[in-house]
């Protein structure tokens, strides 16, 4: 048995995975365990988790998988280095994270007490991203394509999967980035916070690109699907800016230079009002970034004439950009995994080793742009997987054909879960509490009556917390730790927000639907099973269910099957039948802080919110 601990450390999102003889048995990130939203720095909790899934012990990991390699793209840095003589606080940062790297083997035995006698790999960063989509996708050969801020020196990569290989044909270097121009915009438009791009993404709607000419000053673009920054606005490539944790928080310094403010206006502060000029902002950098996005994509379509696209990196998340593939490019299909950002590189870099373990490039052999992926297995782990066909390549080195069969990795439900007897513990231990909010305490065994129940407190129009089996893997909330409430109701935005989230009101909500009825309501009939896509709601429709409809008429949708949940498919099966709407309001289940992942903080959050019902498990905690 061969056993791989994959790692994203000392980065934000910092996370661990596990996977057995090439099957994937657990997964999580660390800030669930931590409590703390980003969590950088080493991922101790989200490793002990994993082991504890796999029912090993550190001493049986053979190999270790960290999705960085400080060797990576060596010669452009050296010469970076010398060209632009960075400020010294950047050199020192660099030599700072690649120590804290080599000693993970050191780091990893402390933190859990446990000796380690395994191999460390350290895998390129976004080799790691690409095998991250497309090694646990559902396609034998599609572009791959990695775009986020920067890993090992670069922000983007992309190429071929094709049969057991991936081909790493291309790049972008520092200081040239994407998620770079889209970080420092989102710092202009005052959210100045790691991981706010996604308040831009939410607010853009509501603004015109008037300065879409401004934007294209910015980023430019090349004839060969490239793209470069106008550098006068911005400063991360001089070293001026800071990347710290702060109790495990990850913290980024401003990014723009004063140019910025010269050519579009003085910046937002955070906590200032949002004025129309800021909203127009906020729709002219998402225009420039889907210009820029589709352009890369329209260029490699060209190049391979290949219809499905893998998609990573952390500018993946653009869920907006990522519901226009289709409209904007040639692609048919495509596949983004639930955590495409730097969380998922734990997973990719330990198929990667995996693969090479089973028949990729010899150890120590001399790095090539053709990593070989050589799958013999690939992870399932879902209630009946989809398969894909199976197909023959031969391995490198002249060795004999070998047979791959690949599964699609087509839910989220990698983390830990907890039984109905814990879940009763807690509440009997919480009684009095409980009580003193004067709520009732049930339990319902049956799963009808348990979805029968909770559908109709949906329809009624209270706000249901849910908490079942196993815990999500990415940013995402998909129907395990989520709060959930009826579509149908206008004012539901800002019931949520008043009574729990207390958030910008900008932002939507996402809708829940049966896989069957989404060409019914939205228009496309693609799978989306991890929110990583937004689409228009049908014309008609939008009226029927207003708190998911954003105000230009899209949703960010999860597509639901009854393979891949099949208890939460039966509570939106239930609302169906009341209702005739074939889905759920679904936000996740927090209150400014990591999703839950216990069911004590499931209860607390309950309890210091104004949560109407709570399902834990088979227990139903209601207020009076």
């Amino acid at each position: 048995m061969t056993t791989i601990l994959g790692l994203n450390a000392y980065h934000g999102d910092s996370s661990a995975c596990l996977i057995k003889d090439g099957v994937l048995v657990a997964a999580a990130e660390e800030e669930r365990f931590r409590r703390i939203k980003h969590w950088a720095g080493f991922p101790t909790e989200s490793v002990r988790y994993c082991l504890a899934e796999a029912g090993i012990k550190l001493a049986d990991v053979q190999h270790v998988a960290v999705n960085q390699d400080a060797r990576a793209n060596l010669w452009r840095k050296i010469g970076f280095t010398l060209a632009h003589r960075p400020d010294l606080r950047f050199v020192l940062r660099k030599i700072r994270n690649k120590r804290e790297r080599a000693g993970l083997a050191e780091v990893l035995a402390q933190s859990l007490g446990e000796p380690f006698h395994g191999r460390l790999h350290f895998v390129e960063h976004h080799l790691a991203h690409l095998a991250s989509a497309f090694c646990v996708g559902p396609f034998a050969e599609a572009t791959v394509v990695s775009v986020d801020a920067f890993g090992d020196f670069a922000s983007a990569a992309w190429g071929v999967g094709r049969g057991s290989n991936i081909e790493v044909e291309g790049k972008v270097y520092f200081p040239h980035s994407l998620g770079a121009f889209y970080q420092a915009l989102t710092q202009y438009l005052g959210f100045p916070h790691y991981g706010d791009e996604y308040k831009v993404m939410g607010l853009a709607p509501y603004g015109e690109p008037r300065h879409l000419g401004a934007m294209r000053d910015i980023v430019r673009l090349e004839a060969n699907g490239r793209f470069k920054l106008n550098l006068r606005y911005f400063l991360h490539h001089l070293g001026k800016d800071e990347y710290f944790w702060e109790s495990g928080e990850p913290v980024v310094g401003r990014l723009y230079s004063p140019a910025l403010e010269e050519l579009l206006g003085p910046a937002r502060a955070e906590g200032a009002e949002i004025t129309q000029r800021h909203k127009d902002i906020a729709r002219s950098v998402q225009g420039m970034y889907e210009e820029a996005f589709f352009h890369l994509l329209n260029r490699l379509h060209e190049r391979h004439g290949l219809d499905e696209l893998a998609l990573a990196g952390g500018c993946a998340m653009n869920s907006v950009a990522n519901g226009k593939v289709y409209r904007n490019t040639p692609f048919k299909r495509m596949y983004v995994q639930s955590a495409a950002g730097d969380a998922g590189g734990a997973i990719g870099a330990a198929f990667v080793v995996w693969n090479e373990l089973k028949g990729g490039r010899p150890e120590g052999g001399p790095p090539t742009t053709t990593h070989q992926i050589a799958r013999e297995v690939l992870v399932g782990g879902a209630p009946s997987p989809r398969s894909v066909p199976e197909s023959t390549t031969g391995r490198p080195g002249g060795g004999p054909p070998t047979t791959i069969r690949r599964l699609v990795m087509d839910h989220a439900y990698w983390g830990p879960q907890f039984s109905d007897e814990e879940i009763g513990g807690l509440l009997g231990a919480k009684a009095a509490e409980i009580a003193a909010q004067g709520c009732m305490v049930n339990r319902l065994e049956n799963e009808a009556a348990l979805c029968s129940q909770t559908a109709k407190a949906i329809a009624d129009g209270k706000v249901v917390g849910w908490f079942q089996g196993r815990m999500e893997w990415g940013p995402r909330a998909l129907g395990n730790r989520s709060i959930l409430a009826d579509p149908r109701r206008a004012d539901m935005k800002d019931i949520l927000n008043l009574k729990i989230k207390r958030r910008e009101s900008f932002r939507p909500f996402a809708p829940s639907i049966l896989r069957e009825h989404v060409a019914e309501w939205f228009e496309t009939d693609d799978d989306v099973p991890f929110m990583m896509q937004v689409y228009p709601i049908r014309e008609e429709k939008r009226a029927l269910i207003p708190a998911v409809t954003h105000v230009d008429g899209s949703g960010r949708l999860q597509t639901v099957t009854r393979d891949t949940n099949p208890l939460y498919y039966a509570l939106i099966e239930a609302f169906r039948d009341l209702t005739g709407v074939p889905m759920l309001l679904n936000t996740s289940f927090n209150e400014n802080e990591p999703v839950v992942c216990k069911p004590q903080e499931a209860l607390d959050c309950f309890l210091r919110t104004k949560m109407d019902v709570l399902v834990l498990g088979e227990w139903v905690v209601e207020r009076a």
